[in-house]
Parts: structure tokens; C-alpha cells; sequence
């Protein structure tokens, strides 16, 4: 099979790191003479520490999802440190490595600092700086011309990060396009949203509402707690461990929170859920649930009892490769600890293609163990009160779907564009409930159906470290006729772009408030602890400035974000300088609880109550029941491809931050040392993985382990990019997502099912081949 050679060959970019960055194009990004510099504080010689007053300003961290809130030091003008903030909800006065490498992040020498035009081929990475007013009125000019042509809904917007609202929501909704997009959503936690859903109503949103304090049975199926360093949610975790709490872990790899368990489930990878089915009819057919609590908030019991009767632990354990005793024993541990017990729905569960049915699967364990809305199970999230800043009615209704989208919140018809077209991707179509599918806007920009996406603005989302089939959407940007990117930093998508626009960090701008969802619902402020570097402005700002050129200036009514906030603030008797005075977070009172709401059900579903038997499914030819699903296995000679997080570093985004990159600078792929010494391997080895589909991988080390099953291979995700104006990150490691070519579409959420990856380790490379 011909190996498929993506953005540059290997031969090139080995002959390109041996001369150093001045030997690609992409340098272009690079900073060039003339460029505006860095404030003169900052400098090789001189030493970041000062001695002085400090200023104080309160942010919320964007290093990663799970936004802390943050206190930042400043001292004449030049950022010292970053500590938790203690009046957060979430940080508690704590924070992890990626948080502390936020200040590096501000200060990376290798930022882009100023607008700029495309000079070369697209993809060649050759710009020239410009004006702010060049760059905004190209732009402007291109959408404008795009719109009037093919409609709104043929500008696209991929989101993330922290400030994607301005973009994938405010923008796309005031433009009139229902195809905004965030890899959080069909990349990441669609499937469990939708479950949560079907099951009984509530959206489970950005932070599972675990109620650590009081949980004594902890189960974690493919959670990488103490890998993602999600800071809450260790220090829970830690807590509860401390204190007692059973742990099982079901995991092929033993990770790091496996090393605390009681239980340690290796199971087969694609065999999840006939576990949890097993566990189903263990709970039911030994009498071990909350009867009470079925009786009263459930529905469908009796048709869940005589589905799951034939799902036997020694079923499970033939298909799992997990012995029948320990399936049985896991399932009573839970049981002798209900209701504060639980199954903790994982964050990346996008794994075969069939994931919304096993995490339907997850919340009946829990709904037997009576978990939801019980002290020690899962509280309600309940969103902050706040109004909007007020704008006319947008022209498309919703938002992009990410994982933000707060509990509760439910959308029976998906929002249609201002032309009467829905979303192009397929949602509520191709796949039945899903708001969003951003792989599957890929599509529409190479064959111009359902209709053509002409244009694609990209805000601080990765899109060639994040979509499946990097070759697809390198293609797909091909036949574009225009591409923004606004970013930080010259990542491998940057060189794709027409127009670059700089970002100012989140320490060097404002922004619009962050509103929690949380047992405790909280609203958090952002604010500059220093003036922005080089040209760079804030998203608000871009946005706004756009708006004004495209006609859409009755949604841009404020002049600053500071207004913008201070309006919003107003409805709830608040202003910046009082969030200032309560050190940057306002708290409101929750409903955690089943007793807060008295006679009246907090379950949102069509029966006000949690649903075994989705008739949503059933009347649209799926299995109301969830069923186990067999998945493909590993061709001779190939390892399943399985992918991860790691404490230090988020996504594709921290590689290349110089404190970060201290820390970690590579990722290693794991394999089983009997592998290993089958095929001759040496631990620390360099190798090449290839799939199916003859995509190489970057060399990347081998850990040999006993650490993991036989047969699959694991590596942490984000590392592998090729972009010669990374310093520090081009060409570290390999990257998982460019030998995911291949994906199973959820037929429920839209979710690209990535682990049915296969790869072969080759130790020698040919170059030229």
C-alpha cells in the first residue's frame, strides 16, 4: 500500500529541523523586522521576577475546559504568577501545571504579533503584515461577497478555547449561520449529552455534577483522573480516596487512577458496555437497587429487567476478557454503597460509533443505584441568573453546541438560517439528535451538498489536530474560498489561512463574564493584568469590527467589553468594581437536590422521570434498550489505536509553551512488553506507526509497559504538529489524530467514534517511499 504523505514530505522535514526554522516557509509567521516588539521589560537579559507593588487582577484560567478562576500578580507591568483563585467554586485557591504555564504562554516568544495577508499558496504559510484595517476590511469584504452570493449558512465557524462565544456564537448568530462548530461537542462529549438527554432530560454540561463530598463508591470506565488534571475534580477525587471511597477502575491501561483502585477491570477495548450490561442484570437479578427510588423516578423498569436477563456475567466475560466473578463482585460493591455510588460519565467518550447507547447504559446503573439528585451521587446543575446584553433577535437561534451548553437547556428543532436552511452537517438527519457534528461539515466544503460552505473562520481550535482525516480537511480547505484564522500562535492550521488575525491573551484583555452551572451556580469575571503585546486585539473586538462592515451594527451597540459586561451586570444589581470588591466571583444559591424541589420533578424527560426505554428511539428503528454492539478488531500484525491526556498539557494547544514544554516536551506510545519483545522492540526506541490507510506517523519513542493490554497501542494526544513557527513543539512526538482517518458516525449524536483506529509499529522508515 502507498504510504499517504500529508502537508510535507518526511525527507523534507527531517532536512528542515537539521537547518532549523529558516528552512520552510512557514516562517513567514515568524516575527520579521518591523514587527511591533514585545513591552522592554520583557528581554532575554533581563529577569522576569520584580520587587515592587503588586497589582492584583482577577481572570479565569483558559490553559484548559475546565476555566478556574484565577488571581493574577503584576508587578510594573509584567505578569510574576498566577495562583487559584480561593473564592471559585472550582479552584478553591489551587492550580495545576497547565494553569501556572499560563504566564509562559502570554510571554511565548513565538506569538503571532501582528495581521496578516497570504502571499504564497494556500498552505504554503507566506504572509505579510498588514493593518488591522486591511485585514478587517479583506475580510469583511469576503464574507460580505460570500454572502450575497451563496447565503450566510456558507460561512462556517470552528470554535474553541475560552473566547469562542464572540465567533461560534455571538458572530454566527447575528451573521446568520447555523454551521458554527466546536470539537467539544461531536469529538468529545455529544454522546453523553444526548444520553443524559434521552434518559431524563438534563444535560449533563461542561462539569459533571458529582457531589464528591459525600460519594463512597467511585467507578470510572475509561476516565483518566490525575492524566486530564481537571483540577476540581482531583482534588475531589483525592479527597474521597483519602476518606475511604471504593474505586474501580475499567480501563485496557493501567493509568494513573488505576494505581488507586480497589479494582482494576483490563478490559477489552469496544467491550464496554456488555460490562455494563452485565452489571444491569447483576444489580436487578440479585434484588441490589434502590427500589424505592425506581418506584418513584423511574420508568420502564420491567421491560430494562427482561431485556438485561440474558446479559449474564459469564456473557460479559467472554466477550470482555474480564473474569465473571470480579464483573459480579464490582457490581455488588456498588451496590453495598448505594445511592452514593456512581458511574462517572467520562468527558472524551467518542470512542466505536455506539457510545450515546453505552452511556445510556452508564446512567441506568446509576439510575438503579439511585444516584441523581442524592447526597453523594449527582446533584443538579442549576445556571447562574444574568441577562443578556441586549441585541435584536439573532437570525439563527442556539448555539454551537459545545460542551458548555448549560444542564437542562434542550432544543426540539435545531435553528434554521435566516434562507430557511438547516445545518449542513447532517444534525437531526444523518444522525437523530445531535445539535452539532463538526466532522461532518468537512463534507459540504469538497462537494457542496446538502450545499456549499464557501468560507471557514477558525478561532483557536486546532482543526488539523482535532478532526478526523487530516487529508480530508486539508483538502476541504483547499476548495475554500476564504479562510480566516484568529489564534495565538502559528499553529499548523495557520498556514491555510487568507487573513491571520493576532489574539491578545486572556491576561491581556477583557471579556464577557463566565457563567457556571454548578451546585453552588457562579459567575466569574475576566480582566487585563497587563496591556496587550504586540498587535494583537481580543476576539470581542475583532468581532465587533466585523460586525460594523457586514450591516449588523444593531448587535454591536457597545463600544467596549467593559460596557458590554457592566450592562449584563446591571440586571442582577452588580458592576465590575463590585465583582472586584467580592475577588471576581458572585455566587447564587443552587437546587442540588431531590428534596429542594418538593413535590415537583427536576427530571426534564417527557415522563418527568429517568427513562430505561427511550420510545424516542424506538419510533425511529433504534434500540430503546441499550444492546451490545461488537466492534471491529485489530487486522493481524495491528495494534487498536487508543489516545489520552496528560497533567501538563491540553490538546494541541501547550506544547509549544516554553515552561510546559519543559515538563513534557513528547509523547511516548505505549506498548505491552510482550509486544515489544515479540517484534525486538527496546524501550525509548524510535519508531513509526502506519494505519491502514498508509499514513506514517512522526518517529515517536516507545514505552514498553506492562501497563497495557496486548493489543492496542496508546499515546497522549496533541503532539506530532508540523508547524516550523513552533519552536518548541515542530515536530515532537506523533500525532494520533493524523492516523484517525478513519471514524464510526454515532447514529444517535453525531459523534465520530475514533478508536477504531488500527496501527502497525515499523521500525525503519523509507523516506522516499
Amino acid at each position: 500500500m502507498a504510504r499517504v504523505k500529508l502537508q510535507i514530505t518526511r525527507r523534507t522535514f527531517l532536512k528542515s529541523a537539521a537547518a532549523g526554522a529558516g528552512g520552510v516557509a512557514l516562517t513567514a509567521m515568524l516575527p520579521q523586522p518591523g514587527m511591533a516588539a514585545a513591552p522592554p521589560p520583557i528581554t532575554v537579559s533581563t529577569p522576569w521576577y520584580r520587587r515592587g507593588e503588586i497589582k492584583t487582577t482577577y481572570n479565569v484560567c483558559d490553559m484548559c475546559p475546565w476555566r478556574c478562576g484565577i488571581v493574577v500578580k503584576t508587578v510594573d507591568g509584567v505578569v510574576q504568577k498566577i495562583d487559584g483563585n480561593p473564592k471559585d467554586p472550582k479552584s478553591r485557591g489551587m492550580l495545576c501545571a497547565r494553569g501556572q504555564g499560563g504566564v509562559s504562554f502570554m510571554y511565548d516568544p513565538d506569538r503571532l504579533q501582528a495581521p496578516m495577508l497570504r502571499t504564497g499558496r494556500r498552505g504554503e504559510g507566506k504572509f505579510k503584515e498588514v493593518t488591522w484595517t486591511e485585514a478587517l476590511d479583506e475580510t469583511a469584504d469576503k464574507l460580505a461577497a460570500i454572502r450575497d452570493k451563496y447565503g450566510p449558512e456558507s460561512v462556517a465557524i470552528f470554535g474553541h478555547t475560552g473566547g469562542d462565544y464572540w465567533f461560534a456564537d455571538y458572530f454566527a448568530q447575528a451573521f446568520g449561520t447555523p454551521n458554527a462548530a466546536k470539537p467539544s461537542s461531536s469529538l468529545c462529549t455529544s454522546p453523553r449529552e444526548e444520553a443524559a438527554k434521552l434518559t431524563y432530560g438534563l444535560a449533563i454540561g461542561g462539569h459533571e455534577p458529582v457531589d464528591w463530598d459525600g460519594i463512597n463508591c467511585i467507578v470510572l470506565i475509561g476516565s483518566h483522573i490525575g492524566e486530564d488534571a481537571r483540577n476540581t475534580v482531583m482534588q475531589d477525587f483525592s479527597n474521597a480516596w483519602a476518606r475511604g471511597a471504593k474505586v474501580i477502575v475499567v480501563d485496557p491501561r493501567f493509568s494513573s487512577v488505576a494505581a488507586k483502585a480497589d479494582y482494576w477491570l483490563p478490559i477489552k477495548p469496544g467491550t464496554d458496555t456488555a460490562l455494563v450490561l452485565a452489571w444491569l442484570n447483576v444489580l436487578i437479578s440479585e434484588n441490589r437497587y434502590d427500589a424505592d427510588y425506581v418506584a418513584q423516578w423511574t420508568e420502564g423498569f420491567d421491560q430494562l429487567a427482561a431485556h438485561v436477563k440474558e446479559y449474564t456475567p459469564e456473557w460479559a466475560a467472554a466477550i470482555t476478557d474480564l473474569d465473571a466473578e470480579l464483573i459480579r463482585t464490582t457490581a455488588r460493591v456498588m451496590a453495598e454503597n448505594l445511592p452514593k455510588a456512581a458511574i462517572i460519565p467520562g468527558r472524551n467518550v467518542t470512542w466505536y460509533g455506539n457510545d450515546t447507547q453505552r452511556m445510556r447504559a452508564i446512567y441506568m446503573v446509576n439510575a438503579l443505584l439511585g444516584a441523581y439528585g442524592r447526597e453523594g451521587g449527582f446533584y443538579f446543575s442549576k445556571a447562574p441568573y444574568i441577562e443578556e446584553y441586549p441585541h435584536p433577535p439573532f437570525l439563527v437561534a442556539g448555539s454551537s453546541g459545545g460542551c458548555s451548553a448549560e444542564p437542562g437547556e434542550e432544543a426540539e428543532t435545531l435553528p434554521l438560517g435566516p434562507t430557511g436552511k438547516a445545518r449542513a452537517d447532517g444534525a437531526r438527519d444523518t444522525f437523530l439528535r445531535g445539535a452539532t457534528a463538526m466532522q461532518e461539515l468537512i463534507e459540504p466544503m469538497i462537494t457542496g451538498k446538502p450545499y456549499p460552505i464557501k468560507a471557514l473562520i477558525i478561532y483557536g481550535c486546532n482543526a488539523l489536530n482535532s478532526i478526523p482525516n487530516t487529508a480530508r480537511t486539508i483538502e476541504a480547505f483547499k476548495k475554500l474560498d476564504f479562510i480566516l484564522v484568529v489564534d495565538v500562535l502559528p499553529q499548523e492550521h495557520v498556514a491555510w489561512a487568507d487573513v491571520v488575525m493576532p489574539e491578545a491573551t486572556i491576561l491581556e484583555r477583557y471579556d464577557d463574564l463566565w457563567t457556571v452551572a454548578h451546585k453552588t451556580p457562579y459567575i466569574a469575571m475576566r480582566e487585563p493584568a497587563v496591556e496587550a503585546m504586540y498587535d494583537t486585539k481580543p476576539a470581542w473586538w475583532m468581532v465587533r469590527e466585523l460586525g460594523l462592515r457586514l450591516g449588523m451594527e444593531n448587535y454591536f451597540k457597545w463600544e467596549t467589553a467593559e460596557e458590554f459586561v457592566n450592562t449584563r451586570l446591571v440586571s442582577i444589581g452588580s458592576s465590575l468594581d463590585k465583582m472586584r470588591a467580592e475577588e471576581g466571583v458572585l455566587i447564587q444559591k443552587g437546587k442540588p437536590y431531590l428534596a429542594d424541589f418538593g413535590t415537583s420533578s427536576p427530571f426534564t424527560s417527557h415522563s418527568q422521570k429517568i427513562e430505561f426505554y427511550a420510545h424516542e428511539l424506538a419510533l425511529a428503528g433504534l434500540d430503546p434498550i441499550p444492546v451490545y454492539e461488537p466492534v471491529a478488531e485489530p487486522p493481524q500484525g495491528y495494534f487498536r489505536l487508543l489516545f489520552g491526556r496528560n497533567p501538563v498539557h491540553t490538546f494541541a494547544k501547550t506544547q509549544n509553551t516554553p515552561l510546559l514544554n519543559e515538563l513534557i516536551s513528547e509523547n511516548e506510545v505505549w506498548l505491552n512488553a510482550q509486544s515489544a519483545v515479540d517484534r525486538g522492540i527496546q524501550d525509548g526506541q524510535r519508531v513509526w506507526l502506519e494505519n491502514l490507510d498508509g499514513v506514517v506517523s512522526l518517529p515517536v519513542k516507545v514505552k514498553v509497559t506492562q501497563r497495557i493490554r496486548p493489543d492496542a497501542v496508546y499515546m497522549v494526544h496533541g503532539f506530532g504538529q508540523e508547524a516550523p513557527g513552533l519552536t518548541n513543539a515542530n515536530g515532537k512526538g506523533a500525532s494520533d489524530n493524523k492516523l484517525t482517518t478513519r471514524y464510526k458516525l454515532d447514529p444517535i449524536s453525531g459523534g465520530a467514534g475514533m478508536r477504531i483506529n488500527f496501527v502497525r509499529i515499523n521500525t525503519q522508515f523509507d523516506e522516499e517511499a
